[in-house]
This record gives C-alpha cells, sequence and structure tokens, in this order.
C-alpha cells in the first residue's frame, strides 16, 4: 500500500467511523455519550494535559493572545476547551464528517474553527503568522507510517514561533503490531526515535513521559 492509498483509507475508514458513532470512537470510554458528558470529558482531558503545565504552554504570554493549533480534533472534544480559552483555535482532522461535528460544537466561539486535512500536512491551515501553541492527544497513536507522523511534526515546526511548545502523544508500546491499511493500531516509538524525529524537525525533545507505554507524551519545544 503506498502512501497515497493510505491516506485515502484513512479518510475513508474515519468518516466511517464518524457515521457509525463519533464519539465512541474519538473517546471509547462511553457508546453513548450525551452533549455534557462527551464536552465534560474534554475539558477535563485539557485541566490535565493544559491547565497543569501552563508554564511551558503560555510561557508568560496571555492566553487570550496566544493563536494554537490541535491536530486530530474529532468531534471537538478538546477543541471546545480550548477555545474557551484561547484567544485564537484552529484544529484539523482527516476526516470530513468530524470536521462538520467539531464545528458544531464551535459554533459559539467564532475565533475557533476546524478544517479538513489530507492526512499528512497543516498546509489547510491559516499561515499568515506563526501559532503561539499545538497539541495532539490520542492522535497519532491510530497512524501507521512513521512518514505520516514524522511529516506533520514537521509542519508544525513550520507553522510555530521560535520556543513555542507542541505536546502531543505517539504510541509507545514496543509489543504493538501495525500494518500499513491499519487505521486503529498506530506505529510504535521508542525514546530514542522519539529524540530523533525531533532533531530531524527542528524541535528540542526537552521532556518526554511514558515510554513503552500507549500514551507517549513528548514536549518538543520548536528551536
Amino acid at each position: 500500500m503506498n502512501l497515497e492509498e493510505q491516506l485515502l483509507k484513512m479518510r475513508r475508514d474515519w468518516d466511517e467511523r464518524a457515521k457509525e458513532n463519533a464519539r465512541y470512537y474519538v473517546a471509547t470510554g462511553n457508546e453513548n455519550w450525551s452533549d455534557e458528558e462527551f464536552f465534560a470529558s474534554g475539558q477535563l482531558t485539557f485541566e490535565e494535559e493544559i491547565l497543569t503545565d501552563l508554564e511551558n504552554i503560555c510561557q508568560g504570554k496571555d492566553p487570550k493572545q496566544m493563536r494554537v493549533l490541535e491536530i486530530g480534533c474529532g468531534a471537538g472534544r478538546v477543541t471546545r476547551a480550548l477555545a474557551q480559552y484561547f484567544g485564537e483555535v484552529y484544529a484539523v482532522d482527516v476526516s470530513g464528517e468530524m470536521v462538520a461535528q467539531a464545528n458544531r460544537a464551535l459554533e459559539t466561539f467564532p475565533h475557533a474553527k476546524a478544517f479538513q486535512g489530507n492526512g499528512m500536512d497543516l498546509s489547510v491551515l491559516p499561515d499568515d503568522k506563526p501559532y503561539d501553541f499545538a497539541f495532539s492527544g490520542i492522535v497519532f497513536q491510530h497512524i501507521p507510517s512513521r512518514e505520516v507522523i514524522e511529516n506533520y511534526v514537521r509542519e508544525v515546526s513550520r507553522l510555530l514561533r521560535p520556543g513555542a511548545l507542541f505536546k502531543f502523544q505517539v504510541q509507545g508500546d514496543p509489543s504493538v503490531t501495525t500494518s500499513p491499511g491499519d487505521t486503529w493500531i498506530g506505529v510504535p516509538f521508542t525514546d530514542q526515535q522519539a529524540v530523533e524525529m525531533a532533531e530531524r524537525c527542528g524541535f528540542d525533545p526537552r521532556y518526554r513521559h511514558g515510554a513503552g507505554d500507549q500514551y507517549f507524551w513528548l514536549w518538543y519545544f520548536k528551536k
């Protein structure tokens, strides 16, 4: 399966999941999320991963003056929480079905918008001025291609201002086996592979947590 076929399959598979039960596939803890429960779960993620880390994320800037981006927004679970806190929020997802749901969730936030991307870069996002922070959670764990993941990382580097943080997860469990056609189980990274990817893409991999686990968090600061 070549890259073009892989990206097409990712889009089709995630569109199908979105049509079947978008919120379940975004957060598998509940098959029948209510609006309130779904967005409360996103708020909890925001509180755990953003509010506890403001020194690294904001670096003294007023959040309302910050422009942030999110990769893999799904149905807007975390995007909505980001929009309540930051001045500008731009999100991207490979699935048009997911993006439609995310934008419905963002209707009351005119400073936030989700876009359908091509599955491997951020060319769909505005690039008229640099971004101050980038975030991605439970997304790259579903991408079976290191090439695709690294291209996203390189694209974030292109869009961020110097010194800004890209906080994201990759699959860290070395026992995981993937295949090019599997759009649910993503390719794993070792700590060394994460460090090398950062260096190739112009980042300082200052902090890392969870190597060897499914949720391997990376703090990449743009050089």
